[in-house]
């Protein structure tokens, strides 16, 4: 199954790396691609509830999917997040 999700906080390269870096080691899900024009995400996924926890691990990086809080730590997170998503782009 395709799933895409707007996210929030998404700046550069250098988060998008992160970004699917870490969806790509969640069991169940393949084909993280990430679009920096529409702030959104997508991957394959195989169960539903693969969907949550793709939502919970992105909000955990500072990108929480549209519609949910963006707290001032949420923002901060995406800051580090996309600080080393550069880093390990090098």
């Amino acid at each position: 199954m395709k799933t895409t999700l707007e996210i929030q906080n998404l700046k550069c390269g250098g988060c998008a790396h992160t970004i699917i870096s870490k969806l790509n080691g969640l069991k169940g899900i393949q084909n993280v691609s990430v679009n920096i024009e529409t702030n959104t995400v997508s991957f394959d996924n195989e169960l539903p509830n693969e969907i949550e926890s793709a939502t919970t691990l992105l909000s955990q990086l500072g990108y929480p999917v549209d519609g949910e809080a963006n707290s001032i730590g949420k923002k901060a997170k995406s800051f580090v997040s996309c600080a080393v998503g550069r880093m390990a782009k090098s």
